[in-house]
């Protein structure tokens, strides 16, 4: 009886988190301007370095926190339920399509709109700041949305695993295809990263975490996955609030010290159209496949929500000397979740 009653109150715990979420991240984005000492500190633990094919591969905080989210995702998927989708290919397909050749279109046409902006140098940092965003697999916050919302969580877990396995090719050919379209330190940084950092960083953090978790999932079974799910929630949150926070200390407290009002305003412009443009590409796409009401609420929520988590700790560590890039992904990162939130209302309804 015990045990039941503490389940319970875990959930409710759980539940009232989640609900509360986005302020959360909000307040470690304010936090993080105001009182950023802490969060430089979290940044820059490093327990060791290590070479790994060309690439320098820093172990560090970040990276560990972000190498444990990948492993609670990987171990909470219900692998079962995604080969259901074997027998829907063209909608995973198109899905994954997609979530590159939107968002590399969207870059493209900014790269000539800006072209008409005061200051080069803001030109370079939004731009690569949407080829982080761009490059990235879908975020596996998609799936609690499209589960709220009673999407296809099968079809949101298949995206997420699918773009998280895929992204050693995926992530360099968008980085590479930004690079051309960006001059100067910013894209030769672009093309370096895709050559090889991307790949051993994505490798390290990103796929063996997301595959150990598959791993220790089919080992314990569902059951276990179960036991163990409000916990890793609960962990996931913090750790993802902690992250948002450290990233945000290297760029924040400079805009809130020098604001370029204009060059937010620009950003935050911009970041907020290609969040609206993914979104609709979801519902687009899924509406233009014949496909159910739930299936088109997991599309909108996949292609719509990237793990800006990996953007903001790759380009800490790689492009740490232009901290100024990290700011379409903080403002994407916020911008995607009040977004989910409308989605997930209107679906609601």
């Amino acid at each position: 009886m015990n045990m039941r009653k503490n389940s319970s109150k875990i959930q409710t715990f759980v539940r009232l988190i989640h609900h509360y979420f986005i302020y959360i991240i909000g307040l470690s984005y304010v936090a993080a301007a105001l009182w950023p000492e802490f969060g430089l500190r979290i940044h820059n633990v490093e327990f060791s370095q290590r070479d790994i094919l060309t690439a320098q591969l820093n172990v560090s905080l970040p990276t560990t926190m972000l190498a444990l989210l990948l492993f609670n995702a990987g171990f909470a998927a219900r692998t079962a339920d995604i080969r259901n989708l074997l027998d829907r290919p063209k909608l995973l397909a198109s899905g994954l399509a997609a979530n590159i050749l939107v968002p590399l279109a969207f870059v493209a046409a900014m790269s000539r709109t800006l072209a008409f902006w005061h200051n080069p140098q803001e030109v370079q940092q939004i731009l690569v700041g949407l080829a982080l965003i761009a490059s990235m697999p879908i975020a596996g916050a998609s799936t609690a949305w499209s589960q709220n919302a009673n999407g296809n969580l099968a079809l949101s877990l298949a995206l997420v695993l699918m773009t998280t396995l895929l992204s050693p090719i995926l992530t360099p050919f968008v980085l590479h295809a930004v690079g051309y379209v960006t001059i100067g330190d910013y894209s030769e940084d672009l093309h370096e990263l895709a050559s090889g950092g991307a790949f051993a960083f994505l490798g390290a953090w990103v796929i063996l975490p997301t595959v150990l978790g598959l791993a220790v999932n089919r080992i314990v079974g569902q059951a276990g996955v179960g036991v163990a799910s409000p916990y890793l929630k609960i962990a996931n949150m913090i750790v993802l609030a902690l992250l948002n926070y450290s990233n945000a200390a290297l760029s924040l407290p400079n805009v809130v010290a020098h604001p370029d009002l204009d060059f937010l305003a620009a950003i935050l412009a911009i970041v907020g159209g290609l969040c609206l443009v993914m979104f609709a590409a979801g519902y687009g796409l899924a509406r233009a496949l014949d496909a159910t009401r739930a299936d088109t609420a997991s599309m909108m929520f996949g292609l719509g929500m990237n793990n800006n988590g990996t953007a903001l700790v790759l380009a800490s560590t790689a492009l740490a000397e232009h901290p100024q890039v990290m700011l379409p992904v903080i403002l994407y990162n916020l911008i995607q979740h009040f977004a989910a939130s409308f989605v997930d209302r209107a679906v609601s309804r």
